[in-house]
Order: C-alpha cells, then structure tokens, then sequence
C-alpha cells in the first residue's frame, strides 16, 4: 500500500506524477534515429463496432520491428473495468503499459470514491495520459487506442478514438485504425447495418481484420496452424466479456469458405 502521499485526489496517474515521478516511463530527452525506431516491436490494426446491446472491439494479433514480425500473439485488446475495453496500436511496449497503468487508474478512481467513474469521465482520464505520452510520440513512439463501454446512462455502447495529442472524437456507429485501419473500415463501412446484433458485429470484425491483413503487411491474418486469432470482446450492460477462440476459428472457417465458393 502507498502511505505518506502529498497527493490526496482519487487519480493514480496524478499520484504517480506527484510522490512517484520516477515510476513513469520519463520520455522527455528521447533521441532516437530512424534505424533504432524501427526496431521497436508495433501493435497495428484495432477496431471497434457498435451494435444494439452494445459494443465489439478487436485487433489482430500481430506486432512488427520494421519488415519484420517480432511477435504473432501480442495482446492488444484490455479490459480497463467491470463496464469498459481499450484496444492499443504503436508502440508495443508503451500501449501495454499505457492500457495497464489506465486500468490501475479506474481501479484506484474507485477504490477510493466507491463508486465507478462516468462513462465520459473515464475517456476524459484516457485523453490526459495520452496527452502526457506527447514527448514520445513527438520522437516516434506513438500510442493511439480505442476506448470504448457500456454506458448506463445512455443504456448503449460507445466509442472514443484519440489522436497522438490526446484529442478525443466519438464515432456513433465504428472505428478501425493502425496500419490496416483503412482497409478495416472500408469493410466495415461495407457490411455495416442495424439493426445489428453481436453475432453480426462478430462477423463484421472477423472480415474486417481478414481483409487488412490481405492488403498490410503488418496486420495479421488467421493462423489456423499456430490456432492464432484476432482479440475479440464485447462490452453490454452485463460487463466485458471475451469472445472465445473456438468461436472465432469457427466464423473465421465459415468466412473463408464462403470466399473461396465464389
């Protein structure tokens, strides 16, 4: 337990910056060449799409070092609370400790209020901690998520995008970005309807990150050998709740031979 803090609010980001500044990552004299930021490990494409009893959010599982794959089983979609997920690409290392020190933060919000945080409070507190990577990203080591919950208020899913500098948009309907994001929405943009319930919003996301990875090299694709398959979870009124594997490889092999009938 941390005891003897000049720090009395209810956010852990701040206490860090105020009694703990050495326990954040300090990025304000990176000097970094091209060939040293190429060889940092990437998480790319990340999705999320809204449905009518909530919202999907997704991302393949692969992360690159430049034209390499340095790793086929990186996780980039977290659970930040009972009602609320994040998907993360750039950086691998900075994205996973972002989304760990993010979740840390709701946990410590309500521990000590005793309650959760609103829904908009919540994307709020996100946006700050991005805006506090901006001397990274300024160097290249960008971190850009996607939040998105439950919100009991509005009783739907939403979705927040945020730009490097910590710019927060929501979009009403999805979302896809990272290095396949283009090519994720423009399928998304394709099958899209409502009303959608989640089997279609699983659907939707499974195409969507199979036609990225057909077009981008850094996003990958279903490896029925490895049993490697996109992150899925969806956020309702119930909580967060992850999409199996065996679900995904089955809509995955219904999709493929669908395809290849045509």
């Amino acid at each position: 337990m941390i005891t003897n803090t000049h720090y009395q609010g209810a956010s852990f980001h701040e206490l860090l910056k105020t009694d703990f500044p050495y326990l954040i990552p300090n990025t304000q004299h990176l000097s970094m060449d091209d060939e040293t930021q190429a060889s940092l490990p990437m998480g790319t494409t990340i999705l999320a799409i809204c449905y009518d009893d909530g919202v999907l959010i997704g991302g393949d599982r692969r992360a690159v070092e430049g034209h390499r794959i340095s790793s086929r089983r990186i996780e980039k979609v977290y659970k930040t609370d009972q009602y609320s997920a994040m998907a993360v690409a750039g950086v691998a290392g900075l994205c996973i400790d972002m989304a760990k020190l993010f979740r840390t933060e709701l946990e410590h919000y309500e521990k000590i209020e005793g309650e959760l945080l609103m829904f908009e409070g919540k994307a709020n507190k996100l946006a700050h901690m991005i805006r506090h990577n901006l001397q990274a990203a300024l160097h290249g080591l960008v971190v850009v998520p996607i939040f998105v919950g439950y919100d009991h208020q509005q009783q739907r899913g939403r979705i927040f995008k945020y730009d490097v500098v910590g710019g927060m948009y929501e979009e009403d309907e999805h979302y896809a970005t990272g290095s396949g994001g283009k090519d994720a929405r423009n399928t998304i943009k394709k099958l899209y309807h409502r009303p959608l319930d989640e089997e279609g919003a699983v659907n939707i996301a499974i195409e969507a990150l199979y036609d990225a990875s057909e077009e981008d090299a850094a996003t990958g694709g279903p490896d029925a050998l490895r049993r490697i398959y996109p992150s899925l979870k969806t956020v309702t009124c119930d909580g967060v709740r992850e999409i199996t594997a065996d679900r995904i490889e089955a809509l995955f092999q219904s999709l493929l031979e669908r395809i290849y009938k045509k």
